[in-house]
């Protein structure tokens, strides 16, 4: 088999499109190191004339494709979502760590929200022939932006679990915050032993906080500002941690280390902000 560097930029075309809702889209082409990408892992994705942005790796059905999916809100961004089928992309990796699908954890929770729900969706997928998973909760600010619903009840229609959506103004599910319906859970299923969650930082930090509290274990994706995904740059620091080489994926015990987490992160400029 050729070997393929993924440091080095791949050419890749875009062969389909999928409209997830009006502001965020999935982007699929072929490209065999993206597609046998570990769960959580991610890519460097040039966008022609525009910048390079680290984005999750989403799943795809057929062999050989691998696919992203980008929310438009700044330049590159918004760059990204209005390419169409035929045009080009480059991209490097995948990078980073990943979720960890060790056995020994029999009653697993999965929290997101937005464009954090990618590398949760490849984790189900990547474990689809197993029971492990017994609650998923989604959240999202309205039902107008809620998405990968029917791709999560898909990938689980063999499986036992229940699905939750929480929305900020209540238009579909629960109306509130993911992480209420999770401290709700957390408190009356004491079998409940591993949660993954990816999404706002701020969500995350308010799963932290509930978990830190319980003997489940944690995991969550952590989303920096990255410019070369390889630990050259320090863009990406959280603490002492660089998020591209360190992470993306951080456990409990690590995150109760970092005292950014949920308070501060680092701008395109590298200035320290605070959320």
């Amino acid at each position: 088999m050729l070997h393929i560097d993924k440091n080095i930029l791949r050419i890749v075309r875009i062969k389909k499109t999928r409209e997830e809702t009006p502001s965020v889209k999935t982007l699929i082409f072929d490209d065999y190191l993206s597609h046998n990408a570990k769960p959580g892992q991610f890519l460097m994705v040039w966008i022609p004339q525009k910048e390079e942005i680290p984005l999750s790796v989403m799943i795809s059905n057929s062999q050989g494709e691998a696919a992203i999916t980008i929310r438009k809100k700044g330049l590159a961004s918004t760059s990204l979502f209005n390419l169409v089928e035929g045009e080009t992309i480059g991209i490097r990796g995948p990078y980073g760590n990943s979720f960890s699908t060790d056995p020994g954890f029999k009653h697993r929770l999965l929290i997101g929200g937005g464009t954090g729900l990618v590398p949760l969706v490849r984790l189900l997928n990547h474990t689809k022939n197993s029971d492990i998973f017994s609650t998923i909760i989604v959240g999202a600010r309205s039902k107008s932006e809620l998405f990968f619903i029917d791709l999560i009840s898909h990938i689980m229609q063999d499986r036992q679990f229940e699905l939750l959506i929480a929305t900020d103004d209540g238009s579909i599910g629960f109306k509130g915050y993911p992480t209420e319906l999770l401290d709700n859970i957390v408190e009356k299923d004491p079998k409940i032993d591993m949660v993954y969650t990816c999404g706002p930082e701020l969500m995350m930090k308010g799963v932290y906080e509930i978990i830190s509290k319980k003997t489940i274990q944690l995991e969550a994706s952590v989303e920096r500002y990255m410019k070369c995904g390889i630990g050259i740059c320090s863009s990406c620091s959280i603490n002492d941690k660089l998020v591209c080489v360190d992470g993306t994926v951080f456990n409990k015990g690590q995150i109760s280390k970092l005292s950014e987490f949920g308070r501060f992160y680092r701008n395109k400029s590298g200035i320290l902000d605070s959320y």
